[in-house]
């Protein structure tokens, strides 16, 4: 054959660097705190919500095409009861395969070939894979370590809309940096789409993993955006059943009748059972969320205090389950040469950033670690580290 296999729009993206470093953490049993999933379940009362429903017969065959009415319902009651958002459950809210393909449909929903789709860099590998596949053109922008955080440059951000420009991709809390960008970085964000007549497709799946005084703000919440937005939101990084792959999308009627066109060719239906379990999940009392977001405080700081020590300086996040450190300390700006050498040097995995920027250079020097983990594991691992600054 002549022409390549593989697509164009797909020909930059091979294998992910999360099988990788995920592989090399089998083949020398360092720890992995690379791949951001728990090494531990959810809670018992969901898992055998799971169990009852398979026994009884419910969601083993195709569930309805926008989700189980129970798990609508329950995501516009929780919209409603955290934000005061809300959402009408039959046409309003629609069930994906995991945020993920959620992401891909709303980008292949709403984005037509030659449109700009602003990302904020470093960003989640998926999102410049589903800006291809839409035929769009990922314009990155990047958030930057300023004094211990990463800050988002309101002007930049300003600067990078075009007339070509169709919709602003946020992602907060923010993956890698732990980022949560705050009220007035929301309303800037949001006065500019409602002034260039834009679109927000928002990743919000580590929406209950803020710590400290940090909140969460919905940018649907905001004047002028809730018929502009598309809210995506998982159960896995909530409630740790990553495999269960069961996310959503919330947004208005003619948004959420797009994005269901293009998920529909997609999955179709999956995770019927599952459905009915985490509509029982997003019922637990509060108290289930302040235990979660109590637990991963005191991993972060753990994992935080480790590698402080082990020479590493230390982005401390407001927001979701990783720690970004720099590595120039330790003498190298090589996240790649430094993350492929470390299960050897140290028996841990951990990933470097570049491969979540447009400009590698840019992501050089940062690596990320996931504290998704037991305590007595990241103590192991905090251990090992520590082998780096003898």
């Amino acid at each position: 054959m002549k022409r390549p296999l593989l697509n164009r729009r797909l020909a930059p993206f091979g294998t992910t660097i999360f099988a990788e470093m995920s592989a090399l953490a089998t083949r020398t049993g360092a720890i992995n705190l690379g791949q951001g999933f728990p090494d531990t379940d959810g809670p018992e009362e969901v898992r055998e919500a799971a169990v009852r429903a398979l026994r009884d017969g419910r969601g083993n065959q195709y569930p309805p095409g926008p989700g189980v009415p129970e798990l609508r319902t329950a995501i516009a009651d929780h919209q409603h009861e955290r934000y005061g958002l809300a959402y009408d459950p039959d046409t309003e809210v629609l069930v994906t395969t995991g945020a993920t393909e959620a992401i891909a449909a709303s980008l292949l929903a709403l984005v037509e070939p030659g449109d700009e789709v602003i990302a904020l860099e470093p960003y989640y590998d998926s999102y410049a894979a589903c800006i291809a596949l839409a035929g769009g053109t990922r314009v990155p922008v990047t958030l930057r370590p300023r004094e211990g955080a990463y800050v988002l440059d309101l002007d930049e951000l300003r600067a990078a809309v075009t007339d070509r420009t169709r919709l602003i991709l946020l992602n907060t809390p923010h993956n890698p940096t732990g980022t949560v960008l705050t009220r007035a970085e929301l309303t800037a964000i949001a006065e500019l789409a409602v002034e260039r007549d834009l679109l927000v497709v928002t990743d919000e799946v580590y929406e209950h993993l803020v710590y400290d005084d940090t909140v969460h703000i919905p940018i649907a919440s905001l004047p002028g955006m809730r018929e502009r937005t598309v809210t995506i939101g998982s159960a896995g990084k909530t409630f740790s059943f990553t495999g269960w792959k069961v996310g959503w999308t919330t947004a208005s009627p003619a948004l959420t009748t797009a994005v269901r066109s293009a998920k529909q060719f997609l999955t179709y239906v999956s995770g019927g059972p599952f459905q009915y379990a985490v509509a029982e999940a997003l019922r637990l009392p509060a108290a289930y969320f302040d235990g979660l977001r109590a637990d991963l405080a005191a991993k972060r700081d753990l994992l935080s205090e480790g590698l402080a020590a082990a020479g590493f300086e230390v982005y401390r996040p407001a927001g979701t389950y990783f720690v970004t450190t720099d590595i120039r300390p330790l003498g190298t700006d090589d996240g790649f040469a430094f993350c492929r050498s470390l299960p050897e040097r140290a028996g841990v995995v951990a990933i470097p950033n570049a491969v979540f920027y447009d400009d590698q250079e840019a992501g050089g020097p940062f690596v990320r670690f996931a504290f998704c983990k037991r305590k007595d594991v990241l103590q192991e691992a905090v251990e090992r580290l520590g082998r780096l600054a003898r």
